[in-house]
Formats: structure tokens, C-alpha cells, sequence
């Protein structure tokens, strides 16, 4: 009863403990998909090279490099929880895993691929041609290698975090210092963007509702614009989608530029620039503690 009452009392709902995959097949199919660099133009890249599993689903750069060391333009998010986004990329251009796929696939700057290219050679391996055939009658296109991708991002969930215990009924699973961060997190106003199973990820926010954060910043590129690429609407400007915070202690350096080292110094840019408060440094030290509670388990294992 008192994990029933903590659960349902609190912004952030717990993940689930043991996530199930509507199609395990495909997901192996997804996997090694994910791992194969044939899905670049040039053979160096797959999805895992800017997703790295054993490194929190992210690759530690403030923007990724793709086929022949192309740099990338926004920092790259991790892959683990993607499914649990209401849309996906820092602009919320897809509406779904499915959609996400034909992003970096076409992009000339991360695989500089094509369907067309990737249908073609997975068609030349006996091996493929008979994985999709048995999971799918259609057999390989566009949609079956999205559809098989989506499917393992599905199984990318990362339950077992301490705070979800502690929401579970284990109060024992934080320390007084991180029990403190999340009251602060809550009475500061963080949660009013940071809320639900993933711990935002569910709605568009201005980057800069208190200040002027790209005017302060003093520098920009196309990216800055956020979702205003997207829809073209004044009101749209410098707009993102709220990224999670699960296993952010994990997933350094921040934001959609990459452009902030430290969780705490991205903690106080966000109280000042999306709050409008001023954090005391006893503020940020708890802020950062409670953070350090959402990071996860994949397969049983601890993410690091």
C-alpha cells in the first residue's frame, strides 16, 4: 500500500521493472541491425557508433562525427528510454522510433545512406534475407528495417534506478541528501518540465523562458532554432523537445549543443535561465545528488 501511495503522489512515475517486448524476434533482428555499419555509405558507421550501449546509449561528444569524420550539428541524445519520448530528436521532427530511423540513415553528415543503398545489401546476405523473410512476408524494405530497429530502441528501458525504488516503497534507497534534492527539485520548480516515467521527454519548452540564453551564450548555428526547422512558426524559436533526465549523470556534456560539461553547471544554467531563480551552491550539491539516483539497469546490469 505505501509503494501505491508514493507512486501515485509524486511527479515521476517509476519505469517498469520488467519491460516486455511486444516481439523479441524482431528486436534480435533490431540489435544486430543496430550494430551493423552496413547501413552506412561507407561501412564505418552503425547505430551504436554515436549510441554506444556500454556507455549510457550516448558517446560523450559534444556533436557526433559520421561517414569520414563528418561533424555532426547537435549533441547526440541517448538512445536508452527513447520509446518512452513523445517525439523524437532535440526538435521533435519524428513522431516515432519508426519515423527516427530515415533521419540519420539519409543525413550526409551522419551515415550518408539511402534505402535504396541498404535494402540492396542486406538483399546480397543470405543471412538477412532470411531473418526478414521468417519475421516478416514482405521481407526487406524500408519499413520491415525501421520496424525491426524500433523494436529493439523498444527493449532500451533502464528500470532498477534507486529513486524508482524509493518510489516503489524502499525509502531506505536514497540518502537524506538525496531525499532533500528531490523535495528541492520539486519546490524549485524542476519537475513542472521534468516529469512522468522519463523524466520529461513529454512536451516542448523554450530554451530561455527567464533570459536570453542564445544571446548570452554568443554564438549560434542552425540547430540554435530548435523547432522552429521544423514548423517555420516565430513562436517556435529556440523551442525543444524536454529531454529526459534518466541516467543524466551518465550522459555528459548537455543540452542539444553539447556546450555544458558538468550536470552542475547545467543545473544552475537551467534554474537560471528556465526558472529564473538563483541556486546556492548547497542548492546545486543536492539538485545533483538527487540526479545521480535516476541512473539505471539494462539487461541487470548497472549503466556506467
Amino acid at each position: 500500500m505505501m509503494a501505491d501511495v508514493i507512486r501515485r503522489a509524486e511527479p515521476i512515475s517509476p519505469l517498469p521493472a520488467d519491460p516486455q517486448l511486444i516481439d523479441p524476434r524482431r528486436a534480435g533482428l533490431g540489435e544486430r541491425l543496430f550494430h551493423d555499419p552496413v547501413l552506412s555509405v561507407d561501412y564505418t558507421i552503425s547505430c551504436a557508433s554515436c549510441h554506444p550501449l556500454d556507455r549510457a546509449g550516448a558517446d560523450g561528444l559534444p556533436a557526433s562525427r559520421g561517414v569520414g569524420g563528418a561533424p555532426g550539428t547537435v549533441n547526440t541524445p541517448t538512445v536508452f528510454n527513447a520509446a518512452l519520448n513523445f517525439a523524437q530528436f532535440w526538435d521533435g521532427r519524428a513522431a516515432t522510433l519508426e519515423e527516427q530511423v530515415a533521419g540519420p540513415l539519409h543525413n550526409p553528415v551522419e551515415m550518408g545512406s539511402s534505402w535504396s543503398l541498404v535494402i540492396e545489401r542486406l538483399n546480397k546476405s543470405d543471412d538477412y534475407r532470411s531473418l526478414f523473410a521468417e519475421l516478416y512476408p514482405q521481407g526487406i524494405s524500408a519499413e520491415t528495417i525501421a520496424d525491426a530497429l524500433a523494436a529493439f530502441e523498444r527493449s532500451l528501458l533502464t528500470p532498477g534506478a534507486r529513486f524508482d525504488q524509493y518510489l516503489r516503497g524502499r525509502t531506505d534507497a536514497l540518502s537524506a541528501d538525496e531525499i532533500e534534492g528531490y523535495a528541492r527539485f520539486k519546490s524549485l520548480g524542476c519537475a513542472s518540465c521534468h516529469q512522468g516515467v522519463n523524466v520529461g521527454g513529454n512536451l516542448f519548452q523554450r530554451f530561455g523562458v527567464m533570459g536570453d540564453y542564445f544571446a548570452d551564450k554568443g554564438m549560434s548555428n542552425p540547430a540554435d532554432l530548435g523547432r522552429f526547422n521544423v514548423t517555420g512558426r516565430e513562436e517556435d524559436r529556440y523551442v525543444f523537445r524536454v529531454p529526459s533526465l534518466r541516467n543524466v549523470a551518465l550522459t555528459a556534456p548537455y543540452f542539444h549543443d553539447g556546450s555544458v560539461e558538468t550536470l552542475d553547471d547545467a543545473v544552475e544554467i537551467m534554474a537560471r535561465y528556465q526558472l529564473g531563480r538563483p541556486l546556492t551552491r548547497e542548492d546545486r550539491r543536492l539538485l545533483v545528488a538527487f540526479l545521480h539516483t535516476l541512473s539505471g539497469s539494462f539487461r541487470g546490469a548497472p549503466l556506467k
